[in-house]
């Protein structure tokens, strides 16, 4: 069976499967480099992440004379980029303190409260403010699974109620889902979901609380009034910038400059705005708040890097699984319970938004709907079209899918990647790529997602 897909994807889209190689090499690199050859990775990770997404871009230019897929995949990245960075560099300069006792309940507040706060600001924007004062609370006793959760949490589940949440939603805002449409069906699988990874987390880390033994100092600072400082509120105010940039998308808003191209729009203006916002926030950011934060480009350095090669290595593995899965053949397969194990299941490897993407188009083909025609988005989100409800539980599938499972991997999703070097750079030994799914996504994480996919997906009780 395998053989036969392998074969068709190739008479479809004449793409030769060896072009996966480097990115199971690069992600056999970022899983092993650290543990077996971790003085050459932490010195040489650039070169081979660079050099092995360049290959493809090369091959894809010259060999395949293919420029629609590079180009489009470059205007991502640079926005992927632009953002990502822009909001690590306006996160850094906003100090904030927790001065309190952290106990469980705490801790699950704070991951609670960034659940909340990751659908005004982004799964990015609420990591970034939350991940250092949360290590700070628990600097006593922290742990790599208290970080992880807080990528669980916090990183991901978060941000399924608004397309600001994460990545994935917000292409379906710009292809023609309505902005309310995830508050609407999303609310009770966030709940769910957010419900039973802050059980899980509490359960751990009570028993991690009850076998920890606290200095004095410790006890002493614990009972102490609790309190909650900020410093560089200014930067506030251009983390708005940043954020509200966003919407300025020339396939949406008519009239805004943009570069033409295959019929679509790129943007840059909106490239130009974070950058602008981000400088002006390093430029005036409060010097206390950039020492109290340790701040550093060495994280968000890491991530450009690495996710150069990745969005540029995964161009084959994307094009293959697309063109396996729209087969005519395949067409009776395509219900809800396979489009959230097979969106669900891209996207912890291969990065959720590019994974949404592509099964929302291939969902809406089978219905010979398009996904650069809003209004058919719009039928396809509201169940208003020619097959009725049936596209708006594949859509739900679609959505709960790519946000959840981008926490599956530190690759899934852009934030995951960037909470582990932050976490890294003030000492915390965090687990090795594989460690992180065999010790923590598939015992914790998984279960939630079966849980969310029986009663959500499967039976249909919201």
């Amino acid at each position: 069976m395998l053989t036969n897909f392998i074969l068709l994807a190739q008479a479809q889209h004449a793409l030769p499967v060896f072009l996966i190689i480097p990115f199971l090499l690069l992600i056999g690199m970022i899983a092993a480099g650290p543990i077996f050859f971790g003085h050459f990775w932490e010195h040489n990770y650039k070169t081979v992440a660079v050099t092995l997404g360049l290959t493809v871009l090369a091959y894809y230019l010259f060999a395949l004379q293919d420029y629609h897929m590079p180009v489009h995949t470059a205007a991502e990245y640079i926005t992927f980029a632009v953002l990502l960075s822009s909001l690590y560099i306006a996160a850094g300069g906003i100090y904030i303190n927790i001065n309190a006792n952290a106990t469980p309940l705490m801790n699950v507040a704070l991951v609670a409260i960034g659940a909340v706060l990751a659908n005004f600001v982004g799964t990015t924007g609420a990591s970034l403010l939350l991940i250092r004062p949360f290590i700070r609370l628990n600097v006593h006793r922290i742990k790599p699974y208290q970080i992880i959760f807080f990528i669980f949490i916090v990183s991901n589940a978060g941000g399924l109620l608004t397309p600001l949440g994460d990545p994935p939603l917000f292409i379906g805002f710009l292809k023609g889902v309505p902005f309310f449409w995830t508050l609407q069906h999303l609310f009770v699988p966030w709940m769910l979901s957010i419900l039973v990874l802050c059980v899980i987390f509490y359960v751990l880390d009570r028993r991690n609380k009850e076998n920890y033994k606290p200095k004095a100092e410790v006890v002493a600072k614990n009972r102490e009034k609790t309190e909650f400082y900020v410093s560089g509120k200014r930067n506030l105010f251009w983390l708005g910038i940043i954020i509200g940039a966003v919407f300025l998308d020339p396939n949406v808003v008519e009239g805004l400059p943009h570069i033409p191209y295959d019929g679509g729009k790129i943007s840059y203006l909106r490239e130009i705005i974070q950058l602008a916002a981000a400088f002006m926030c390093f430029r005036y950011s409060s010097k206390t708040a950039l020492a109290g934060n340790q701040f550093n480009f060495h994280p968000i350095l890491e991530v450009v890097f690495l996710f150069f090669g990745i969005f540029f290595t995964m161009m084959p593995a994307l094009q293959l699984s697309a063109a396996i899965a729209s087969a005519p053949e395949y067409a009776q397969f395509i219900t809800p319970n396979f489009l959230y194990w097979a969106t669900g299941s891209l996207s912890g490897f291969l990065d959720n938004a590019p994974t949404y993407a592509n099964f929302l188009s291939l969902a809406m083909a089978k219905y010979d709907m398009a996904q650069n025609m809003p209004v058919d988005v719009r039928q396809f989100a509201t169940g208003t079209g020619a097959p009725g409800l049936e596209t708006l539980v594949q859509l739900e599938a679609i959505s709960l899918a790519a946000v959840l499972f981008g926490a599956f991997t530190y690759i899934g999703n852009g934030p995951n990647f960037m909470v582990k070097a932050i976490a890294e750079s003030a000492g915390i030994r965090m687990p090795s790529f594989f460690a992180y799914i065999i010790r923590y996504s598939i015992p914790f994480l998984l279960p939630a997602l079966i849980l969310i996919w029986f009663l959500v997906v499967h039976l249909r009780l919201f």
